[in-house]
This record gives C-alpha cells, sequence and structure tokens, in this order.
C-alpha cells in the first residue's frame, strides 16, 4: 500500500526487499522474483542491502526454487565480483559448497565433492569466526570417510558462536560409525539437552539404544522425537508399531538382571559430562533482534530428565563453575548433601543457558527457515535487519530539499539520505478536475496545478484503491451454494447469430453453450493432435508436470494432508514429442500405475544428520508414490502464417466470440497480448489442470473443447472472488502470484457458491467477466481459448479496477488499459452514459498526469522529444515497477540498453532527472481533439416509431 499511495518512497527499494522475502518465506517464488528484480532496479542511497547483497539473495531464491544450475551461475558470478565484502563473500561460498555437496545435478561425484570442500574452506577462511561454515565443512569431510578432518571440523564449530545441537547430533553420528557408542550418547544427549525437538539426534539415539537391543529406551527416544517426525518416516512409524507390541508382552527388566551397554535414558540424563564435550560447549549467541535477548526462556521439558526452574536471566557457567560441575560429577557417589544440592543447582543452571542459547538460535534461523529450500543451509536470510538500526536524521527545515550534508542526512553511515523534491501544487489555487471540462480546460488547469500524482488513479480524484469485497450477504442456503451451470443449446446458425445467446452468456457468471460448433460446421479436427503434428511437428509447447489426482482433492507432496497449494514444474517441448507422450499415455496409463508403486522404505536404524530446517520443524521431505502427469500448455497460434487454416475457421464463430471483431474490446489494443487477443491451445492427458484464477484484468474468455475426452470445470460468481481471495490468505497462498486448487466444500462452508460441470468436446464455456474458475481434464482432449471484451460499462469499469488494484499488489497489468481506452475513445461511439462517464474519467485522468509529468519533466531542464508509435507497437511499462508508461516517457540507459520508466521511479534514481531524455507518443493537439470528441452518442429514434420505453442503451461501433 506504501508503493500504491506514494510513487516516490525514497524506502522504495527495502519496501520490494522485504516483500520479496516474506513472498520467499511463504514459498511465492514468481512475486519473489519480481520483488527482488525491482528491489535492485529500484535507487539505493539508502536502501537497507547493497546491490551485491540483492543479488545473493536473488540466487538464493533460484536455489530455493530447485533451478541449481541458474543458483550455481548466479552464485559463481557473485564470487567475481571485487567489492564483494568478507562477510557476503562467505555466505555465498557456503551456499554454494553446500549445493555442490547435495545437488547431484550439478556434476560428478568426485568433483563435486572436491567442489564442496573448497568453497567452504573459502566461507570459513572468509568469516573465521562463523561456525557454520565448519559444520558443513565436517559434514562433508564426514560423507568421504575423512573421519579426522570431520571431527576436527566439528570441534573447531561448536567453539564458535553458531555451535549447536546440529553439531552435536553429527558428532554422535561419527561417534556412533566409529563404533564409540558411549561417546555418540554424550553426543547426542548434548544435542537434545540444546534442542528438545531434534528429531534427528532423538531418531538417531533411538537407533543407537536400538543397536545394543534396549528396546524400551529406544522406544522413549523415538517418540520424543516428535509427531511430525514420525509421521514424515515410514520406516519410523514401522519401527514405532514393532517396538510398541515387542513391549506389550516383555517382562519388566530386572533391577539384578545382566549389565546393559549403555545406561538408561533417564541415567544418560544426568551423566557427569566430559570434560571434552564440556569445554567444548557453544557459547552463547547474540539475540537475532535488538532487545530479543531479555525474553523469559522456558523450562526444558522432557520425560527422560527432571525439569528445573525457571530464571529470568540464564548465565553461562564460568569456567570455575564448569570445572567444579566437573568435579562433583566424577564424585557424585561420595558427595555430601550441601555438595549435592550444589551440583544439581549448576547442572540446573548449566541447561538453561544452554536452552536458551539454542532457541535464541532457532528463533535467529526460523525468520526464513519456512520458506527455503530443504537442500539449503542458508544462515539466515533475514540477518541483515537484526542488526541495530541506525537514526535517520532529519535535515533541517531551512535547507532547500534537495541539498545534501554528508553530517545531517547520513542512515547508518551508507550514502547520504536524498529527499524528493514534491511536485508543484499550489494550495491557494485549489483546482477541480470533473469530466465536463474540455482538453484546453484541463491543460491550462494543469500549468497552475496537476495535483500529487496520487490524485492521477484513473478511478478519479479522490477514489482509494480497490479492494477485495467480502462475501455478500444474505447467507445462502445449500442449493444456493451448488447451483446448476448455466446451459443452452444451440440448434442452428440462426440460434448462434442471433442476440438472445450473447445476452444468455452476458447474464450469467459462467455458461457452458452447447452445439454451436456443431451448427456452424466448424472443423474442429483442424486443432486435433494429428493435424498439428502434420502442419508444425517443432512447434513449442510448454510443459507443466503435476501430481495426477481426483479432481475433488488436492494433496501435497506427502500425500497425507489436503492443500489448497497447486505445484507444478515448468520445461518445454515441441508438438511432435508431446503428442507421442499424449498418445502414450493412453495406452500405458494402467501399466504407468502399477509401475509406480510405493518408493522403497529405508531402515529405520539409519543414520541421520541434521540441516538445521529440521529441528523442530516439521518433517523432511518425502518421495511422492502417486503418478504424475504432463500437461502441454500455452501453444500459441497467433501465427496467422502458419495457422491460416485454423484462425479462418474460427472466423464462423458469432461477432461477440470472435478472436477479432469490432465489438471485442481488446481487438482495439492494436498490439499482439499473446493468450488474449490471440488463440492458445492446451493438449492435456486426464488430471491436467488449471489452477484457479481470474482472467487477465478480468475480461472475459472463450474455451472450447476439441475432445475427445471431456473436462470438469469450476466457477466461482465475480461478486464472491473476495471470499476465494480470503481463503487463499488463510492458506498462505498469493491470489494473484500463486497456484492454487480450491475445495469446493471449504468454499461453501464460506458462504461461496460453486459451479461445477462438464465441457464435452465440441462444447463452448463462456467464461464472464471476472469469474474465478479452475479445470482439469478427465480425458485426453485439446482445448482451444482465448479472451474477449464485450463493449459493456461492467466489463470496463471490471478491467478498470484490476488494473488498480494489480498496482497495489504490485503485478503487471497485461493489459495496458490506459492504451486501450484512448484507442476505443478515437474508434468507437458509446451510447451507455456508465459505460462513457467510466472512459471519460480515464481519459481526463491520463490526459491530466501526462500534462503534470510534461511540467514536471521541462521545469528539471530535460529534453522532450517526439517519439511517435509504430503500428504494432507494444504499449510501454515501467521497467523498474511494472506499470503502463502513457505517452511520456522518461528513458535512461542501463546496463547497454534502454529502459522505459514511469515519472515516480524515474525521480527515484534521480531527483533531478539528470541523464533522463523523455520521449512523446502523441502530439498534444491530437489528444485534445480525441478528448473533445469523445461524447455521449444519442442514437436518433426511428421515424414513426410507437410510443415505447427507450432500448437499453448499448455501445455502437464505428464502421471500419
Amino acid at each position: 500500500m506504501a508503493l500504491y499511495v506514494a510513487p516516490g518512497f525514497s524506502r522504495a527499494a527495502d519496501a520490494h526487499l522485504r516483500l520479496a522475502l516474506m513472498f520467499k518465506a511463504r514459498r511465492h517464488w514468481g512475486a519473489a522474483a519480481v520483488h527482488f528484480r525491482r528491489a535492485r532496479l529500484a535507487p539505493h542511497q539508502d536502501a537497507t542491502f547493497t546491490r551485491l547483497e540483492l543479488s545473493f539473495h536473488a540466487a538464493h531464491l533460484l536455489e530455493a526454487r530447485g533451478l541449481r544450475k541458474a543458483a550455481r551461475d548466479a552464485y559463481e558470478r557473485l564470487l567475481k565480483e571485487p567489492q564483494l565484502s568478507s562477510m557476503l563473500k562467505a555466505d555465498v561460498c557456503r551456499q554454494l559448497g553446500w549445493m555442490y555437496h547435495r545437488c547431484a545435478s550439478l556434476g560428478e561425484p568426485a568433483a563435486r565433492a572436491r567442489a564442496a570442500i573448497w568453497c567452504l574452506q573459502r566461507a570459513v577462511v572468509a568469516e573465521p569466526e562463523s561456525g557454520a561454515g565448519l559444520y558443513l565443512l565436517g559434514r562433508c569431510f564426514a560423507a568421504q570417510g575423512k573421519v579426522h578432518d570431520a571431527f576436527i571440523a566439528y570441534r573447531n564449530s561448536v567453539e564458535k558462536s553458531e555451535g549447536n545441537a546440529d553439531t552435536w547430533c553429527s558428532i554422535g553420528v561419527l561417534y556412533q560409525q566409529q563404533n564409540q557408542p558411549m561417546d555418540a550418547l554424550q553426543a547426542y544427549i548434548c544435542a537434545v539437552q540444546l534442542d528438545k525437538g531434534h528429531s534427528a539426534a532423538w531418531t538417531n539415539l533411538g537407533s543407537l539404544y536400538e543397536s545394543c537391543s534396549m528396546a524400551r529406551d529406544a522406544f522413549a527416544c523415538y517418540n520424543n522425537g516428535g509427531a511430525r517426525a514420525t509421521l514424515a518416516s515410514a520406516p519410523l512409524r514401522q519401527r514405532l508399531a514393532f517396538l510398541r507390541a515387542h513391549l506389550a508382552h516383555a517382562p519388566v527388566p530386572s533391577v539384578t538382571g545382566k549389565r546393559r551397554s549403555l545406561p538408561s535414558i533417564e541415567e544418560a540424563w544426568n551423566l557427569p559430562i566430559s570434560a571434552e564435550m564440556s569445554s567444548r560447549a557453544p557459547k552463547a549467541a547474540p539475540p537475532p533482534y535488538p532487545g530479543a535477548g531479555a525474553s523469559t526462556p522456558s523450562t526444558p521439558a522432557t520425560g527422560a530428565g527432571p525439569a528445573a526452574p525457571k530464571r529470568d536471566e540464564p548465565t553461562p557457567l564460568t569456567h570455575h563453575q564448569l570445572q567444579t560441575l566437573q568435579y562433583l560429577q566424577r564424585n557424585s557417589h561420595n558427595l555430601s548433601p550441601q555438595q549435592q544440592a550444589l551440583m544439581q543447582q549448576l547442572l540446573s543452571q548449566y541447561r538453561l543457558s544452554q536452552a536458551a542459547r539454542a532457541r535464541a538460535v532457532a528463533k535467529n534461523e526460523g525468520n526464513c527457515a519456512s520458506g527455503d529450500s530443504a537442500e539449503s543451509l542458508a544462515e539466515d536470510l533475514l540477518k541483515k535487519f537484526s542488526d541495530s538500526q541506525p537514526d535517520i536524521k532529519k535535515e533541517p527545515t531551512t535547507k532547500s530539499p534537495l541539498s545534501v550534508n554528508n553530517s545531517d542526512a547520513v542512515l547508518g553511515g551508507r550514502q547520504p539520505v536524498v529527499k524528493l523534491e514534491p511536485l508543484k501544487t499550489d494550495p491557494l489555487k485549489p483546482v477541480s478536475f470533473h469530466i465536463g471540462m474540455s482538453a484546453k480546460q484541463i491543460m491550462d488547469s494543469c500549468k497552475d496545478n496537476a495535483g500529487p500524482p496520487t490524485s492521477w488513479s484513473v478511478l478519479g480524484d479522490g477514489c482509494g484503491p480497490p479492494e477485495p469485497p467480502g462475501v455478500p450477504p444474505p447467507r445462502l442456503s445449500a442449493e444456493q451454494l451448488a447451483p446448476p451451470a448455466p446451459f443452452v443449446y444451440v440448434e442452428s446458425k440462426r440460434d448462434a447469430f442471433s442476440p438472445q445467446l450473447q445476452d444468455f452468456c452476458l447474464k450469467h457468471p459462467i455458461a457452458v453453450v452447447r452445439g454451436l460448433t456443431a451448427a456452424l460446421k466448424l472443423d474442429l479436427g483442424l486443432f486435433s493432435t494429428k493435424t498439428l503434428v502434420e502442419a508444425w511437428p517443432d512447434h513449442a509447447v510448454e510443459v507443466r508436470t503435476q501430481l495426477m489426482q481426483s479432481a475433488d482433492e488436492n494433496w501435497d507432496a506427502s500425500g497425507r494432508r489436503r492443500v489448497w497449494a497447486c505445484a507444478s514444474h515448468r520445461s518445454h517441448t515441441t508438438v511432435r514429442k508431446y503428442a507421442q507422450y499424449q498418445a502414450g499415455s493412453f495406452q500405458d496409463s494402467l501399466r504407468e500405475e502399477r509401475e509406480r508403486g510405493a518408493a522403497p522404505a529405508h531402515s529405520a536404524g539409519a543414520l541421520s544428520d541434521s540441516d538445521g530446517r529440521e529441528s523442530g520443524s516439521g518433517p523432511a521431505k518425502r518421495r511422492r508414490t502417486a503418478r504424475m502427469l504432463r500437461f502441454g500448455t500455452n501453444v500459441d497460434l497467433s501465427d496467422e502464417r502458419k495457422w491460416r487454416p485454423q484462425l479462418t475457421e474460427l472466423q464462423k464463430l458469432p461477432a461477440f466470440a470472435r478472436v477479432a471483431s469490432a465489438a471485442n474490446m481488446l481487438s482495439h489494443v492494436g498490439h499482439v497480448i499473446l493468450g488474449m487477443n490471440t488463440v492458445q491451445l492446451y493438449m492435456k492427458v486426464p488430471g491436467s489442470r488449471t489452477p484457479g484464477h481470474q482472467e487477465n484484468n478480468n475480461f472475459c474468455s472463450i474455451n472450447i473443447n476439441i475432445g475427445p475426452g471431456d473436462c470438469e470445470w469450476f466457477g466461482v460468481p465475480d461478486a464472491y472472488w473476495g471470499g476465494v481471495r480470503e481463503l487463499c490468505d488463510r492458506h498462505g497462498l498469493s491470489y494473484l502470484h500463486g497456484s492454487w486448487w480450491p475445495d469446493p466444500d471449504e468454499l461453501r462452508a464460506h458462504g461461496v457458491p460453486v459451479y461445477r460441470f462438464t465441457q464435452r468436446p465440441g462444447d463452448l464455456v463462456w467464461v464472464n467477466a471476472g469469474c474465478v474458475h479452475w479445470v482439469q481434464a478427465t480425458g485426453w482432449c485439446n482445448n482451444i481459448a482465448w479472451n474477449v471484451g464485450p463493449l459493456t460499462a461492467r466489463q470496463y469499469s471490471l478491467a478498470l479496477e484490476r488494473y488498480e488494484w494489480n498496482k497495489v499488489q504490485n503485478f503487471k497489468s497485461i493489459v495496458p488499459m490506459v492504451h486501450l481506452t484512448w484507442n476505443l475513445a478515437r474508434n468507437i461511439r458509446v451510447s451507455d452514459p456508465r459505460l462513457h462517464r467510466a472512459m471519460r474519467t480515464c481519459l481526463l485522468q491520463t490526459l491530466r498526469a501526462a500534462a503534470g509529468t510534461l511540467q514536471t519533466v521541462r521545469a528539471r531542464g530535460v529534453p522532450v522529444r517526439f517519439h511517435g508509435r509504430a503500428r504494432g507497437e507494444a504499449s510501454h511499462y515501467c521497467g523498474a515497477c511494472e506499470r503502463e508508461v502513457w505517452h511520456a516517457l522518461l528513458v535512461r540507459e542501463h546496463e547497454r540498453r534502454h529502459v522505459v520508466h514511469c515519472l515516480a521511479c524515474a525521480r527515484r534514481a534521480s531527483p533531478t532527472l539528470q541523464g533522463f531524455l523523455c520521449l512523446e507518443e502523441h502530439h498534444v493537439e491530437e489528444l485534445s481533439l480525441v478528448y473533445d470528441a469523445f461524447t455521449l452518442h444519442r442514437p436518433a429514434p426511428p421515424l414513426h416509431a410507437p410510443a415505447a420505453l427507450p432500448p437499453t442503451p448499448t455501445p455502437t461501433p464505428t464502421p471500419d
């Protein structure tokens, strides 16, 4: 909202950065990438992070998304930067080294092992006081069987401030592998005392006890790992079931029985701490945020050890106290009551201090853990924000707004804070703009006061940004929440071209038109897979790899929890190759389902190191056992030279449903918008999903099923889209950027009605403006689709509202509504007062914005040149914020190419607009003529007409 209401916000780079990190933490990869890019493009005079640090975060986003090779290349480019700080170099080397260690796709094992060691050693050299690099280095050495080197790295790691439960767990793994069970036991105990929820340490400890035939202790340790860890591992569940059954019939262990090889878990909890381990105990870590270290720690809780009393400020034991504790523990059988009490007091203080340290580390790491890849070990992507925030000193009011004094306006020792000069406004000459003004009156008023950019909204001056609507009252009944799909059958060509068919479609949120293609004798075979392969076999196809599921269900990766997040992975192929897959899928689907059975189970006793992300952070990744499918989407049919027969065939459709028509707003854009005013084809196998969405800028859409299989559709009326968004937020999903598959039952429970119907071969589905919909193929089929924009007030208003809401959401509007509105004003006459008023308001506001922009740039001496528009030239968008830039293009060279900026982003980059050139797309006289000529058309009544109520006004397109 800050970026929307104040386009000239001086901290825009930080706003984008924080948005990017929050989107990344919620796994909204696309939105995070957009904001990282905008943060890098924004000026950095007073930004918290440098451009190199932003590049590191953007590279880590690639890693989290699973784009390992792209991430590796980005990290390696960063390492070549001469201005790379030692701390950032250490972060980059750690990430790169761990990627080489974990990712098989980055090369041969031997080469990856060498690269991992080399990168992590560079990380240790760059940041000697950090224990994270040493811990990872120990993991790599251990994986290569270099036990001695691994021990040295682990021991050096726990001497640093980052020493934590993960390191002790890994030390325990090494001891257990070297057949030193007692040492392994003590290391695991250290790990779980530092972090009671450390599932890897508890599981390994259970495995250690089970290897020593101590079933009761093994069962207790496996249970202490937590329910989430148990759910994450099928072998662990099997072991727990076996041990539960075994212990139910096992005799109670005798006190006088044979000597056990290890102490029980109760005894181990109070074992004397070995001198070596206690001397290597981790030091207290600094709090993750200023003042956070004063929080009261909670009592360590476990069924194995005693509960220690709470303390407000647990302090680490001094060296003398530690020696005393070790001496008392070694002589615990010969102590007086006073000495016993002292030992318990020191032991309790030691555990509390270690637990407080572990929580501080966990809190610090938890700021980013939820959004990071499971293969990543970034220490803390938000750690820069944990530093002491410097004061931003205010400039004296007597200074010029553009003057900068390094001693008065410095942000944390960085570059000076640059304040923007406000645009010219004169409060003594308030101007009220209204649609009755002529173009000359508007231009004259703008010379005195064009108003601030916040008043240039295309919705009108004083209109706030649009907000998602709540679920409208009243509460619907069960029947109303599951309405039947509107359906019409077309029997003849006359029916197809009747006005009633268009009226029927415009009256319903979504509708099925059956029989239309047959009545018009459309040759749908032109869009069959066979025809496509014969015509252009090497044509590009975008592929989405998805999980095969029922249309009623959507499960997470583990297959145990129903969610809304709908995952798919993008790749590319050709028409020929996808056709082979589509045909092979039809023949082999049953056989493939049998072959893709459950993944092989792993031994419950396998040792597991900890990656820091696993400690109390949920179940580990499980292998999918369900069948995967490939959905061929976005086959572009826009090239008339290649697809002339197909596009010509679609001209048989009635005007309101055609790709190009005078009554279709999108035909007036004047340039191609792929998939909107061009045709796209979809090649499907059963289960192929198009996740929930509204069409770009709320335009209507046409979808025809080519067959031979069916598709299942779900739809929600436009009035209830705010309710869908609310549920997306509850599920942690981005409504605009995310990929989601709603649960119809959950929607209805929220008061949102859901249409559900089947689209058969030849059926045309009309999706009205703003309807939320999602689709799944139930058979093998192809579909063709495109968007249309009926010339109605409702369609135009919804498109304009979404245009402004996209600005609030930092989402690019694919339809350039300002450019489209001016083209419509040139091309059509409008007789609908509501449509005329909305369009006239947009024309007024954009003419005002253009005049204000030109006035601003000329006042700063920026050269203004006429550029014009070439035929078919695409609309321009700001290279920083991706908003549409119309008429006045502020251009500056960036990385050897000229980038268009809006006024707000240009002023952020350079308050004086130095280095910018302003290009005009139109002559102001021409715009004035178009504006003045756009008046409400009142068609003359027919002669000798009987008296009647006036018909509903409709827009009348002018002849070509």
